[in-house]
């Protein structure tokens, strides 16, 4: 009867001690993650990632607590330990493809590329960034189609971000015909520019000789607008510019080719 009752005092003492350590340790575990997760919203970082990470770090750390619960109860751990390790590793394999795109979220999430909202060409896509999640980014497109992208896929190739500045040039290449008076044409464009209420003053608008061509004498148009104004000025720039030349007898040329036919007599 005595071996018994000291048997039930020591199994009573180790159950309580692996009680003890798995009530303090899962509240240790909660104090660390949110000491973690405080940390990063000081440094402003994606809410979605503050969640995904946390959460990992917290059941990480509630594993290793189980752990050491289960030794304090003279539960052979090692093996218990090699057995999550296997099923990790496989796991891992199994999901490379999810891993390598949750390390590109992370990338995105931290170095900031682009926001919600922004105009981007990244991954394959372009449009206007409606989500960033862990695994893959979703863009809506000019014509409201959405595109889920891999995170992988976007960290891989080349990003534009249209957005990502409050200003942007807008690039136009007027030609016209050989026969025009050259400084008519640059007069008219700079009164164009000047004239539009869009158009920012400084920078200032740029018109220069670009190139004589095989067709036509072509002209640099570069104003600056604000990045939200792009398309809409753009369109209205190349109507006016049209309307006007037309308005003074300016040509557009279009690209052409003379044939010169030799006759010879029978």
């Amino acid at each position: 009867m005595n071996g018994y009752i000291d048997i039930a005092i020591s199994y009573s003492i180790k159950i309580i001690g692996a009680i003890a350590i798995f009530i303090i340790g899962k509240w240790i575990a909660k104090l660390l993650t949110n000491l973690f997760r405080k940390g990063l919203e000081k440094s402003n970082t994606d809410a979605t990632l503050i969640k995904f990470l946390g959460d990992l770090i917290y059941f990480g750390l509630l594993v290793l607590v189980i752990i050491a619960a289960l030794g304090t109860l003279g539960v052979n751990t090692t093996s218990f330990a090699a057995i999550i390790g296997a099923a990790g590793l496989a796991v891992g394999l199994a999901l490379q493809a999810n891993f390598s795109n949750f390390g590109a979220g992370v990338v995105i999430l931290f170095l900031r590329p682009f926001k919600v909202g922004d105009f981007v060409e990244a991954g394959g896509a372009t449009g206007v960034v409606e989500a960033i999640g862990i695994f893959n980014t979703t863009i809506k497109t000019g014509d409201n189609r959405i595109i889920i992208v891999p995170n992988s896929n976007i960290i891989g190739g080349n990003i534009v971000n249209y957005s990502a500045k409050p200003i942007r040039r807008i690039d136009l290449v007027i030609g016209v015909g050989y026969e025009d008076d050259l400084k008519l044409v640059k007069s008219t464009l700079e009164e164009i520019l000047n004239n539009h209420p869009k158009i920012l003053k400084d920078p200032a608008p740029a018109v220069a000789l670009a190139e004589l061509a095989d067709s036509s004498v072509n002209f640099n148009v570069r104003p600056w607008v604000k990045s939200e104004d792009y398309w809409g000025v753009r369109s209205e720039l190349l109507e006016t510019i049209k309307a006007e030349f037309d308005a003074k007898g300016i040509n557009i040329p279009y690209p052409q080719m003379d044939i010169h036919l030799n006759q010879k007599a029978a």
